[in-house]
């Protein structure tokens, strides 16, 4: 029992102590400095590329002077129209005005500002919408929040009202048009909150335009700030359906030449709408409102090009690739999961077929010619994904056709990585094709983790900039790939040395994909890492033989539950402001509202469990395992039988992609990742068992270890005996387990 059970015990200790080690991620940092006012800039739909040296040149020199990033305007409601991001603005989190359903432009924002004394203003409106916001949202936003923490507020604008508006409506101090000269108006509050107009509309003509005269009142604006203020200009929404990267600029003491970042992005250059909120606050000195705010903090960073036309081309080419990926996803996607059906079509009469027959005449054979071409089609789709991540190393999205262009360096890609695992020197062996495509897909996915997740930001089979879930780290895809492939390149590992030592194999490789995942300094996933350490204790537990006892479930369960205690522990020591996912439902559970927590993500699990190609992708492969693979006709029991190390790692990763999916919000997609990657290359060594079910073996004469038994392999014409009365590979002999000798893997094709 002792035995059995230490290497579960060292699970926990060996990934406990290289999380402590690691989790810790340095301070993003407070604003640099602080200030005596801030003015607000807000102009909806302004764009990068609406910003030249010619045409907005006050902006430019701000720019130059000053921190800049891309801002993501992501509110309560898709598009973002300027209505909901100034509400956003001013909550702190994500908002929208109504449930008024938005088709093709966004209207112009319709909100009714009274000024019953000439000085403040009131929005007969802001009731309802906060009723709405706290009441039939999942995020309980408070729309006000930013005002509530002021003594005092100026709006310039209808847009800027909404923002400024307190929860019940009154706005300090408004004004509808910036005065001749707004010197004395805007030192009269600490916040002021300034609507410049909207620039809209795909007329380069027109946008010019629009942006030209808001620069020049941006102008009247920078030469009466009062002093020791720090300015911040924000594309403060869309403006139709077509969601985008936006401005920000942010002009102050401590802020000269960086880029701008936040703890909710922890990506260098790339800031969100709901930090603008407790920017504002934590430069002024304010205490941070609690449990209202979602955003954090921004803070200048150092490395931006000194020269700005260089800088810029950053963001506007961010813009690019985060807009074309949401259509060439898609597209992605559904043509993998109608690729992943008729694989599982063509296969099962495969599987059907395999078995030779040693009686009486069966079914003909399946041609050698079509057997090696299906093999070669279901390494290809397991490698589908992270051939289509590599692709992003090609700016594709900078195209005319972009699509177009997308498709034929995935496809390239493609088929060299599938040539690598083709002529491989493990491929002609049951594992090979399986521990070589699983190492391939774990290496592409750690390696970009490793080098800052380039890859994966705005990346086809990444995460999107636009959508405000993720800018650092792995994501829901990449999550899913690299389990698969840790898992599965742990089990065939593991398979290739003696019974005693395969927990410990699994260990040592799961635990390296935990670190990768769970470390914020890398994949900065709390979720994914306590899922992960969830499948590498079953898998561990198992990996010898056997099924789960209850005793194998309790350490398994123990191990977890302590990797996930550390996790907890440490990031609840953190400053509230820098805590991950993990620490923040802690926290809001502790405070009595995790149940809002709760329904949020029930809520994301629903959208991403019916709208989305993975799901299919994961049910295909379920039905696939279930109705055929695990069939007695199937094959993948006698690979179990055969492997248990392999049945190990494919167990854990049912275990961490449904644990890591349902926690995270992501219903079915980190499944149906694993699934595109796990499913064929499981189809793939079945048809490779099955081709074998009717081999015999000879018995050699004396018990084989160590170099012996390779000696005896060789000499008995590579037919894989590994002792009297076991089938090549098997775990068992004579008399039941054999607990001591190792299992090789068999050559396809041999006697």
């Amino acid at each position: 029992m002792l035995r059995r059970v230490l290497p579960i015990l060292l699970t926990a200790l060996v990934v406990v102590t290289a999380i402590a080690a690691l989790v810790v991620r340095p301070a993003t940092g407070a604003p640099q400095g602080t200030a005596d006012y801030a003015v607000v800039v807000g102009v909806a739909g302004l764009r990068w590329d609406d910003v030249s040296p010619e045409n907005t040149p006050t902006l430019w020199a701000m720019a130059e002077r000053g921190s800049i990033g891309s801002l993501a305007v992501r509110s309560a409601r898709k598009p973002t129209c300027p209505v909901d991001g100034w509400l956003t603005l001013g909550a702190g989190s994500y908002a929208a005005w109504d449930a008024e359903a938005v088709v093709g432009e966004c209207p112009p924002p319709d909100v009714v500002v009274e000024q019953p004394d000439g000085i403040g203003a009131n929005l007969p409106d802001q009731r309802t919408a906060v009723r709405y916001n706290q009441e039939r949202l999942p995020w309980g936003t408070m729309p006000g929040a930013l005002a509530e923490s002021m003594r005092c507020t100026v709006a310039v604008g209808p847009g800027a009202a909404v923002a400024a508006a307190r929860p019940f409506g009154r706005v300090d101090r408004y004004e509808p048009e910036l005065p001749a000269d707004p010197g004395d108006l805007l030192a009269s509050c600490v916040l002021s909150i300034v609507d410049l107009g909207t620039v809209s509309g795909e007329d380069p003509q027109e946008r010019a335009t629009a942006a030209a005269r808001a620069d020049a009142e941006l102008a009247r604006v920078l030469d009466a700030r009062p002093d020791r203020s720090l300015v911040l200009v924000a594309g403060v929404s869309d403006t139709d359906q077509s969601s985008r990267l936006h401005v920000a600029v942010a002009d102050g003491p401590g802020w000269e030449a960086g880029w701008l970042t936040s703890a909710s992005t922890q990506r260098d250059g790339y800031l969100q709408l709901v930090d603008i909120a407790p920017t504002v606050v934590a430069v002024l000195g304010r205490p941070m409102p609690e449990r209202l705010f979602v955003g954090h903090p921004a803070s200048s960073v150092v490395g931006r090009p000194a020269h700005l036309p260089e800088a810029v081309v950053g963001p506007n080419d961010a813009d690019r690739e985060a807009r074309a990926q949401r259509t060439v996803a898609d597209w992605f996607f559904g043509l993998l999961a109608v690729f992943q059906v008729l694989l599982a079509v063509v296969v099962v009469p495969l599987l059907r077929r395999a078995r030779p027959h040693g009686g009486p005449p069966g079914p003909a054979p399946i041609p050698a010619r079509v057997v090696a071409v299906v093999e070669v089609l279901l390494v290809a789709a397991a490698l589908a994904i992270p051939a289509a991540l590599l692709a992003d190393i090609v700016p594709w999205w900078r195209a005319g056709h972009a699509g177009l262009l997308f498709g034929a360096v995935a496809l390239v890609t493609l088929a060299l990585a599938t040539a690598v695992v083709r002529l491989s020197r493990p491929y002609p062996t049951t594992l090979g094709p399986m521990g070589t495509a699983a190492t391939i897909a774990a290496l592409v996915v750690g390696v970009d983790v490793l080098t800052g997740a380039r890859l994966q930001l705005n990346g086809v089979t990444g995460y999107s900039a636009l959508e405000g879930g993720r800018y650092a780290g792995v994501g829901v895809v990449g999550l899913g790939v690299f389990v698969a492939g840790v898992l599965l390149a742990a089990g065939c590992l593991a398979q290739q040395v003696r019974r005693t030592w395969r927990p410990a194999v699994m260990v040592a490789v799961g635990g390296i994909g935990v670190v990768v995942v769970g470390s914020p300094y890398l994949g900065a996933d709390p979720v994914g890492a306590v899922a992960l350490t969830a499948g590498v204790a079953i898998a561990a537990a198992i990996s010898t033989g056997g099924w789960l006892s209850l005793a194998r479930v309790a350490w398994a369960t123990m191990a977890g539950l302590a990797v996930t205690a550390g996790f907890a522990v440490i990031d609840l020591r953190r400053p509230a402001a820098e805590r991950g996912s993990l620490g923040r439902f802690l926290s809001a559970l502790g405070d009595g509202t995790s149940g809002m927590t709760v329904q949020r993500t029930a809520t994301a699990n629903v959208e991403a469990l019916v709208g989305s190609s993975l799901t299919v992708i994961a049910l295909v492969g379920a039905v696939l395992v279930w109705f055929a693979l695990l069939r007695t006709w199937g094959g993948l029991k006698r690979l179990f039988g055969i492997y248990p190390a392999v049945r190990a790692g494919m167990g854990g990763i049912a275990v961490a992609t449904v644990i890591g999916g349902v926690m995270s919000g992501s219903a079915f997609n980190v499944a149906g990742a694993a699934a595109a990657s796990t499913v064929p290359l499981a189809a793939l060594a079945a048809l490779r068992v099955l081709g074998h079910s009717a081999d015999r073996t000879r018995p050699p004469v004396l018990p084989l270890v160590d170099g012996a038994e390779a000696a005896a392999v060789r000499d008995s014409g590579g037919t894989g005996v590994v002792a009297p009365g076991r089938a090549a590979g098997s775990d068992d002999g004579p008399d039941g387990p054999r607990p001591d000798a190792p299992t090789r893997d068999v050559p396809v094709g041999s006697p």
